[in-house]
Order: C-alpha cells, then sequence, then structure tokens
C-alpha cells in the first residue's frame, strides 16, 4: 500500500512531473544524439535534467561542459551529477563552486563507484569525502544548492541488509537532502514496500522513482546485474527471441513501460525520473502516455 505521507487523493492529486537522465558525450556522433534528444524531450517541460558525472579529468570536463551548455541554451534547469571518487574535498568544493558560477543550483550527490570498477573494494580518496552524507553537507555549506541523492529500494550492492542501507539514506536526509530518486525497478511492489519502511524510517523527503526504459533487454539485464536491481522471469520472457527483430522489441519496450508507470500512477506517483540513455524516442511515447504534451521551447543551436 502506498504509505500516507506519499499517497495523494485523487482530488488533491498533482499534476505529473518528469524529469530526464543524460550521460555526458565521447564523440561528436554522440553529442549529436545527445541534443537531438534533449531537442526532443525538452518541449516536455521536465522539472530538470540530470548530467552523469566520471571521476576522471576528461569526463568530469565533459559533464560541466554539457551542464554549463544546457544552462546558457536552454530553459531547461539542469542537475550536475557529482561523485567523491578520485578527488580531495578541496577539488571537489572546486567543482561545486564552478558549477554555481556557470548557474547551476541542483546537484546530485553520489559517493560513486570505486575506483577500481563496480565489484571492488570501495576506498575513500585520501583527504576526499568519505561517504555520500559528508558530500552532501558539503555542498550545502557552499552555495544556495538544491540536492538529491539516491535511494535503492532492493539496497545498495554493498550494503548488508535494507536497515544498513536507508540508515545511510537517513544520514543523506539529516546533512541536507532535498530528494532521493531510486536506482531503477520493474516490480513496483518493491518500491511501494520500500516506500513503507522509509517512511517507518522517519524520513520525509520526496522519493522519486527512477525508470529505466528497456531499450535493450540484454544491456538492461546486464546493467541490472551490476547495481543489484532484480529483473523478473516475466520480463525476460516478453523479450525473448526478439534480439533480432529490432522493430518488435521496441513495441514491447513501449508496453512494458507503459504498464509498470501507468500503474505507479494508478496507485499515486505524480513524479517520474526517467534514465534516457540519451535515446528520446521511447521516454517521450511514456511521457505522452501519462498526459504529458509538448510545449514550445528553444533549444539555441550552438555556432558551427
Amino acid at each position: 500500500m502506498y504509505p500516507t505521507a506519499f499517497r495523494p487523493s485523487r482530488e488533491s492529486r498533482r499534476p505529473i512531473r518528469v524529469s530526464f537522465e543524460f550521460f555526458p558525450p565521447k564523440t561528436p556522433e554522440m553529442e549529436a544524439t545527445l541534443w537531438s534528444s534533449i531537442e526532443r524531450l525538452a518541449p516536455l517541460g521536465p522539472s530538470f535534467v540530470s548530467v552523469t558525472y566520471g571521476a576522471g579529468g576528461s569526463t568530469r570536463e565533459r559533464t560541466h561542459n554539457t551542464v554549463a551548455r544546457l544552462v546558457s541554451e536552454t530553459e531547461l534547469k539542469p542537475a550536475a551529477h557529482l561523485t567523491c571518487v578520485a578527488a580531495t574535498k578541496g577539488e571537489v568544493d572546486d567543482v561545486v563552486r564552478a558549477y554555481h558560477e556557470a548557474g547551476v543550483r541542483h546537484i546530485v550527490a553520489l559517493r560513486g563507484d570505486p575506483a577500481e570498477g563496480v565489484g571492488t573494494a570501495y576506498t575513500a580518496h585520501p583527504g576526499g569525502y568519505e561517504r555520500s552524507c559528508d558530500l552532501v553537507a558539503g555542498i550545502k555549506r557552499i552555495g544556495d544548492f538544491e540536492v538529491s541523492v539516491s535511494a535503492y529500494p532492493e539496497r545498495h550492492p554493498e550494503a548488508g541488509s535494507l536497515d544498513q542501507d536507508l540508515d545511510a539514506l537517513k544520514a543523506k536526509v539529516d546533512c541536507g537532502a532535498d530528494r532521493a530518486i531510486t536506482q531503477f525497478f520493474f516490480d513496483n511492489d518493491l518500491f511501494f514496500r520500500y516506500l513503507d519502511r522509509v517512511q517507518a524510517r522517519g524520513i520525509d523527503i520526496p522519493i522519486i522513482p527512477g525508470i529505466l526504459p528497456v531499450q535493450n533487454f540484454k544491456q538492461a539485464a546486464n546493467f541490472a546485474r551490476r547495481t543489484g536491481a532484480s529483473v523478473p522471469d516475466w520480463l525476460a520472457a516478453r523479450f525473448e527471441g526478439l534480439d533480432d527483430d529490432v522493430a518488435t522489441r521496441k513495441l514491447v519496450a513501449a508496453a512494458v513501460a507503459a504498464e509498470q508507470v501507468l500503474d505507479l500512477v494508478d496507485r499515486g506517483v505524480t513524479d517520474f525520473h526517467f534514465y534516457t540513455m540519451n535515446r528520446a524516442d521511447l521516454v517521450y511515447a511514456i511521457c505522452h502516455l501519462l498526459g504529458l504534451r509538448a510545449a514550445p521551447v528553444v533549444v539555441e543551436k550552438a555556432a558551427a
């Protein structure tokens, strides 16, 4: 059952609100795809758009450049991802200040994956922020930022238990987090059971469901294994035999995503965060089913 603190009545239910996640492009071709997707989705009026972040210098620079371009060339509100990985507190603080100078007022604060890769032990950088809650507190000290954090309906892969994982979420809230965005999930009951436990822990910030439209089932399943998200047997069955049938796979993907989000709406959810994978068509179709319609939004072209 949807916890009372999160469950509006039909009469008082807010309009549907969405946000989109993108990742910074590595090549000119990927950059063209990214900005084409942004142009496609921007007219839907998202609450914000987030841009993922890598600890390496070149990846970090691509994130900053993408966010800065969103600020200068669009009417969208960017949320820049930031992690604790491979940087001192001073270096991270410099990134935060640079975002503030660029006009960014929303940061998604994450601990980040171990520098040696997913599955290895995480070790805090010497002189760096040790945990994401420490990063949240550091960001809040620097400026007037809105800070989003992560949440895990099936617990973080490194957490010993869901209770331990909720302790980590509570610590982030106590340090000033304004909202949490969940890891993607495919079983809506998992999300609602998680909200019950969040409410029982006294955590009262908005918990926004993260939705991953399945563009490619094998890739999504591999991603799920790395992040600790479960893949139901029924979902695998939906895509069985479609590896080489792109057209049918797209139709099935749209149907699966529509079922998930419409069920969430029927159960009281009004906010959604979409992991777009820099692809717009499927996300746009889902948003249309949610009742969102495009409004004119200007996205200026960069000078040639």
